[in-house]
């Protein structure tokens, strides 16, 4: 009986000593830590996510348990061209996309060389992307109506009001439009990315350079374009990725009317206006697919470009790395 008691408290003690361990704090920690984060990425992301995926193989409304109908929804997704054939309007998002990023690498550069005036340029430029989406619909849409501002200022370079186009009606220029209401609103949001990338950059390489005669552009192609190149394709990423999934400036400008409804417009539609619970969700799904083929893709295309740029920074450091070894042999 002494005997058991003793093996009893040993173990007790032995237990209590475990968790008195450092390293088992330490996993404690790590453990209780990340528990509430997972639980609510699980409960709030995965089970949904999940859920969606099963909607999209039953025909079903918001209410409705739906009846299972296999693969027909996302047979109607790519045959009907009201549905997949939105997709092409995300070209003119991913133009106004390219276009954003230039503009916004442009007057990055400009305010890295101490332009006057660069916190005022920085806060205005800026600032659009703190209005919110709806916001900016309803700013853009009154822009845009016809005899309102745009054709005013028009008005004041001598263009009448009658060879104005219709904006938002021409279909020929209605996504132009559209497109540039995202472009105004997030190229601030590029432009302090590419500016905290370039000012990460050592400032005596632009003293020495400066010294060498190299001009601003010599200084931009040569030394920052080269440091910010992770940067520039992280927002390339974005931006593409954005494009294909552009919903405010179409939902709250034109209701996706003339030609310019989107595939997340579409969707939005079919969910809550028709109750086609099922079919939106087998579109969501798709969308899903498609996004994660073009950032693989743009990955893949990237890492092939910068390929020589990759091995000539790995061959740097192991010189780095060997100069170390040998001065510490010393």
């Amino acid at each position: 009986m002494k005997s058991g008691s003793m093996a009893a408290s040993g173990s007790k003690r032995s237990f209590i000593q475990f968790l008195r361990d450092g390293k088992t704090q330490r996993a404690l920690t790590i453990v209780l830590f990340l528990l509430i984060p997972l639980v609510l990425l699980i409960g709030f992301t995965y089970l949904p996510f999940a859920e969606m995926v099963r909607f999209s193989f039953y025909n079903r409304d918001y209410l409705s348990e739906g009846t299972f109908v296999g693969l027909k929804n996302y047979v109607e997704v790519f045959s009907r061209t009201e549905i997949f054939g939105t997709l092409l309007v995300s070209l003119y998002y991913m133009g106004g996309a390219v276009v954003q990023l230039f503009l916004a690498l442009f007057f990055a550069s400009m305010m890295v060389f101490k332009a006057k005036g660069s916190a005022i340029y920085k806060a205005c430029m800026f600032f659009p992307y703190l209005i919110g989406g709806i916001a900016v619909g309803f700013i853009f849409k009154f822009f845009y109506a016809h005899g309102y501002v745009l054709d005013t200022l028009l008005g004041l370079f001598g263009i009448a009001l009658e060879d104005c186009p219709l904006w938002l009606q021409d279909t020929k220029i209605n996504n132009i439009a559209l497109v540039a209401t995202s472009v105004w609103r997030y190229t601030g949001q590029n432009m302090v990315m590419f500016l905290g990338a370039m000012m990460s950059v050592d400032s005596d390489l632009y003293e020495a350079a400066s010294l060498d005669g190299a001009t601003r552009w010599q200084q931009f192609k040569y030394i920052i374009l080269p440091s910010i190149k992770t940067i520039i394709v992280l927002n390339l990423i974005l931006s593409f990725s954005g494009s294909l999934s552009a919903f405010e400036p179409p939902y709250v400008i034109t209701n996706g009317m003339m030609g310019t409804g989107t595939y997340f417009v579409i969707m939005n539609r079919l969910a809550h206006e028709n109750q086609k619970v099922g079919l939106a969700c087998a579109m969501a799904v798709v969308l899903l697919g498609i996004i994660v083929l073009c950032t693989v893709a743009q990955n893949l295309f990237f890492d092939y470009v910068f390929k020589d740029t990759r091995e000539e920074a790995a061959a740097k450091r192991a010189a780095k790395r060997q100069k170390r070894l040998a001065a510490a042999g010393k």
